[in-house]
């Protein structure tokens, strides 16, 4: 079913002052991403995408964050969902011909199918509105939904229901799908009528039953759409609950986790069939890892491709591409911009940045590879440096294919150095190597007999 004619309004002007944070509630991040990021995307996958997001405490972080993506109005005070609602008011009524949803910022569990079978419900039943609700096993503190034959008759809060209405186990999400022009009208008959003195969007409910008009609910098969997160102890259940879903999403899709412990996997990363994740491993954004793998323990991977059969051991990499056959670690870093092609080997204590390394290329200790572009087969020893920032400017350092770089060279760039040449180990190299060649740029060496012994005469007398 289309959802062209659909928009929706996202709440997300809340403190969350039990949290004790200037950051704006909807903002606290579930798997590396914010809360609001879970909702908007949400929303997009069910083809909304006409956003509007009502921001209110430290509306500045929000509106950086969102730059431009979705049309934004401002709650100045925090005076209930109702009144949240009602600051998008002039953005509704360009929308008055179709149907709203309204989604809590900090809720971020919606998921697209829920969004689009609800719409398919509250269209079919022709409801002035549809509440998404789910049943829980434990419904303490949630709003009770009260059905009747013709389809519900109000929510009742947990303050306020009976004890044969607290045995009620569906409850409100705080998701609702409004005929956009009823809505209009019910915010225009919401009252401050309770203690709080604020404008609580539930009484719309009752507003559109009372003007006889239909509402109804949608029950979720997703019952994590009510969670939401009050303080730092909610936030992290709503990560492990998310956390869990993922590896076991992925374990249904063959993948081995030997231990989950302080693994952390994004949402949006696809790692391959006979891969195996090892403790400690945080793989984040759009990383894709391929089939039969070994990642861990104690990897970070960002934003990066990582072909099948490649072994990474205490690695942490960001925005780059490491292709088949790959071993990588322990204690190396891959910095943004590096591709790292088959079969290479760097081992421990290496760093690469901005780099192309090259076929079955040997990085294996100790070595700093910068803004260069490394053929196929070269072999690196231990200690070298390619020199590529002056304090100004950076250059580039290229290596063909075959070169042997001996230990501890310092290869300053711009430089190159030919196909099959070799660079003496302890040389500083600061012109361009010939292929074949042996380039060997060393200080003179000198001896002074008798230091030693002068030297530790004068230690004894102190």
């Amino acid at each position: 079913m289309s959802n062209s004619s659909s928009c929706a309004v996202i709440l997300a002007g809340g403190q969350g002052k039990r949290m004790k944070s200037e950051l704006p509630k909807p903002m606290f991040e579930v798997l590396g991403e914010p809360m609001l990021e879970w909702v908007i995307s949400a929303c997009e996958k069910a083809s909304i995408t006409d956003l509007c997001v009502v921001k209110g405490y430290n509306a500045d972080v929000i509106e950086e964050y969102l730059d431009g993506r979705c049309e934004t109005v401002f709650q100045p005070q925090r005076k209930g969902t109702g009144h949240a609602v009602m600051m998008a008011a002039d953005w509704l009524k360009k929308h008055s011909e179709g149907n709203v949803l309204i989604l809590c910022g900090d809720a971020p569990f919606i998921d697209s199918d829920t969004i689009s079978a609800a719409l398919e419900q509250h269209i079919r039943q022709d409801n002035a509105v549809t509440i998404i609700t789910a049943e829980s096993e434990n419904p303490y503190g949630y709003g009770r939904i009260l059905r009747t034959e013709n389809g519900v008759s109000g929510i009742v809060e947990e303050k306020d229901a009976t004890e044969e209405q607290k045995r009620i186990r569906e409850i409100n999400s705080g998701a609702y799908w409004f005929k956009t022009d009823k809505l209009l009208y019910a915010l225009g008959e919401i009252k401050p009528n309770n203690s709080q003195g604020e404008y609580y969007l539930t009484d719309s409910v009752y507003i559109l039953i009372n003007a006889g008009l239909r509402a109804d609910a949608y029950i979720s098969p997703n019952p994590n759409v009510v969670l939401g997160a009050n303080d730092r102890k909610g936030l992290l259940k709503l990560n492990d609950t998310a956390r869990m879903a993922v590896i076991e999403k992925l374990m249904d899709e063959g993948v081995e986790f030997l231990c989950t412990d302080g693994v952390s996997i994004g949402r949006n990363v696809t790692v391959g069939a006979g891969t195996k994740i090892l403790q400690g491993t945080i793989l984040r954004g759009n990383t894709v890892i391929g089939n039969d793998c070994t990642i861990g323990p104690n990897c970070i991977i960002e934003n990066c491709t990582v072909g099948s059969n490649t072994i990474l051991n205490s690695v942490q990499a960001y925005e780059s591409q490491i292709d088949d056959g790959v071993k990588i670690g322990p204690f190396v870093h891959i910095r943004p911009n590096s591709h790292i092609k088959s079969g290479v080997k760097i081992g421990d204590f290496v760093e690469v940045k901005n780099s192309t390394v090259g076929e079955k290329t040997a990085i294996s200790h100790l070595t700093y590879v910068g803004d260069s572009d490394v053929g196929s087969n070269v072999n690196f020893g231990c200690g070298t440096v390619t020199s590529n920032y002056d304090g100004a400017y950076k250059y580039r350092t290229v290596i063909g294919d075959g070169a042997f770089i001996g230990c501890n060279t310092n290869l300053i760039a711009p430089v190159k150095i030919g196909n099959f040449a070799y660079t003496a180990a302890g040389s500083t190299i600061t012109k361009d190597v010939p292929d074949g060649a042996l380039a060997i740029e060393r200080g003179e060496l000198h001896f002074k007999e008798g230091f030693a012994e002068k030297r530790l005469k004068g230690r004894n007398k102190k």
